[in-house]
């Protein structure tokens, strides 16, 4: 089974760390395709940032289906370009918000998120929402700019800390969520020091992508997820033309 994981932000590092995570957690028979987008923002932190990053995501999509990934997970907590990537393609396509929450719903009723900066916070709230886990969840962010996390002597990895200790004691969560794929690397570190279930994303898709899979499922074509109408694009977009 070959799965494919695209960063839709520019920086390989965080790439490289969710396909570590991926490999730690997936079959022994199933090949991680880990790979970076060429053209978008550096992190993505909010809707413009977002926005921007979808052209590159879809392009690395589309190779990957050439290539002959299976399932493809989109390595943003954002679920960036999630809606657009399933029209796009045949394969399954996961996003690592919703993998995440549907693992931590099977184990717990009190979840909490915690994101990086404030301005990601009401995004994944919608998302949330959207999701059908809104009485069960609440999305807190610890003031983390997600280039941070790569940067060696910042205060990161305590400020995450402290905003777990506060989920737990102010939420009673249960399970928290890590609400960035930057945060990958730091899962089983976590589960040790708080003594309680610590979900990353990354790792939640690629099982249920190969669970998907093995059961032979693809995307609906027959609505909403329908292949996009053959018509011009125009200007830098006219590459991506259905």
């Amino acid at each position: 089974m070959k799965l494919l994981i695209v960063n839709p932000n520019t920086t390989a590092s965080m790439t490289d760390k969710m396909g570590d995570a991926a490999r730690r957690v997936c079959n022994p028979s199933t090949v991680i395709d880990a790979v970076t987008s060429i053209m978008g923002p550096a992190s993505i932190e909010g809707y413009y940032d977002e926005a921007l990053a979808v052209p590159g995501l879809l392009k690395e999509i589309a190779k990957g289906q050439g290539r002959g990934a299976e399932a493809a997970i989109i390595g943003c907590f954002d679920d960036t370009g999630l809606d657009a990537a399933r029209a796009l393609a045949d394969i399954p396509v996961i996003g690592i918000c919703e993998a995440a929450l549907a693992a931590a719903s099977f184990i717990a009723q009190r979840i909490s998120i915690v994101t990086t900066m404030e301005r990601s916070r009401l995004p994944l709230e919608a998302l949330v929402c959207r999701y059908g886990f809104s009485g069960r969840v609440r999305v807190r962010a610890a003031d983390i700019p997600v280039l941070s996390l790569e940067e060696p002597g910042s205060n990161a990895r305590t400020r995450l800390r402290a905003e777990i200790a506060r989920a737990m004691t102010e939420d009673r969560a249960e399970a928290i969520i890590l609400g960035c794929a930057g945060m990958a690397d730091l899962t089983l570190e976590l589960r040790r020091d708080f003594a309680l279930p610590i979900i990353d994303g990354v790792a939640a898709a690629v099982k249920q992508a190969e669970a998907l899979v093995a059961l032979g499922l693809k995307t609906a074509k027959g609505g909403a997820y329908a292949s996009p109408v053959a018509k011009a694009y125009s200007g830098l977009l006219a590459e991506f033309a259905p």
